[in-house]
């Protein structure tokens, strides 16, 4: 159930409100309007329909069932889109177009620094990269771990720039959130119930890669899982999906953003890099994502892809992300979004 509290309800109206709720069994979980705020009251949906009753109490216009499965990422209980907060000058969901760039993984000081200089240069507003891989064999590199969040701190410090990295089990979540902007759950990952409720229990954002034969409703559901947690700061990421097709790495489900944008009010970013595997398809795949309504694009740089640790050949050069974001600055503004200077 969501209660709709009135506009211009009291604090002390809301706190009673959420008391009640409490008393009842249920978790209330307050989301901020730009006119009002809703109450979602989420537990046992078997005697939901004592929640009826809050309608009576003072500062409640209404009580209205949530039809999805998914309660708190619907846009049934929030009709405006979310916008998530990484940094005090950076936000994702609103009028300006984020792009995350770095390497698949960290492999040593030079190239995490090196690579944040480059992206920042041509435009990105965020770094990315991976301290724990996990990877499909177990003899792939794994990452260098919290020698590599230490390196991603220093890119942070030389650049300014936040960044976003993999957390990928439960125990390691309070050592990446004490170092990351952004903490990334990864495709394999995405329906790690424990994990996802640890993260749900940190103040930090979270970015939730859909998984790659999931489906829609089974991804709003994983962010269903964190929010209902706490956390109501969760950026949907399409990766793609697997289908029949070999000549792309994944299929890249560009027609998921206009369905999440109807479905929920959180943000939507594209991973067109894991999307395609191929550097020759990020910059086309990365201008439809936009022109499709992307919050926002999560792109692989390196500065030496033929001999990077992992994923060289979806990994763009400096060189030819600085054309791309310089052509994708066309894109943003005709879809309505600002890409910075």
């Amino acid at each position: 159930m969501i209660v709709v509290m009135k506009a211009g309800a009291a604090k002390k109206e809301r706190d009673a409100v959420t008391r009640r709720i409490k008393e009842l069994g249920y978790t209330p979980h307050i989301i901020h309007g730009t006119t009002r705020d809703v109450i979602g009251a989420v537990g046992d949906e078997r005697g939901k329909s004592v929640l009826q009753t809050l309608e009576s109490m003072q500062g409640v216009e209404s009580v209205v069932p949530i039809l999805q499965p998914y309660k708190l990422a619907s846009k049934e209980v929030k009709k405006e889109a979310s916008i998530v907060r990484i940094s005090d000058t950076l936000a994702i969901g609103g009028k300006e177009l984020v792009v995350m760039a770095g390497p698949c993984s960290v492999e040593n000081e030079e190239q995490i620094i090196e690579s944040a200089i480059a992206v920042k240069a041509a435009g990105a507003q965020m770094l990315r990269g991976g301290a724990f891989k996990p990877r499909t064999s177990p003899y792939s590199f794994q990452g260098l771990e919290e020698e590599g969040l230490k390196l991603l701190a220093k890119a942070r410090e030389t650049t300014g720039l936040p960044f976003v990295t993999e957390v990928i089990d439960p125990d390691s979540v309070d050592l990446v959130a004490s170092y990351s902007d952004m903490l990334q759950i990864g495709a394999r990952n995405s329906q790690n119930f424990a994990l996802l409720k640890k993260v749900g229990q940190i103040d930090k954002p979270i970015l939730l890669k859909r998984g790659m034969s999931m489906t829609i409703q089974e991804f709003l559901m994983s962010a269903e899982y964190i929010m209902s947690e706490g956390n109501q700061s969760v950026i949907l990421c399409e990766r793609g999906i697997r289908t029949f097709e070999t000549a792309t790495r994944n299929t890249l489900d560009l027609s998921a953003i206009p369905v999440l944008k109807s479905k929920t009010h959180l943000p939507v970013v594209i991973d067109p890099s894991h999307g395609t595997g191929n550097y020759r398809y990020i910059a086309p795949m990365s201008f439809a994502a936009v022109a499709a309504g992307a919050d926002g694009l999560i792109i692989e740089v390196h500065p030496d892809p033929e001999k990077a640790s992992s994923d060289g050949p979806q990994s763009l050069k400096p060189k030819k992300f600085q054309a791309l974001m310089d052509k994708l600055r066309l894109f943003a503004e005709a879809a309505d979004k600002t890409l910075g200077a």
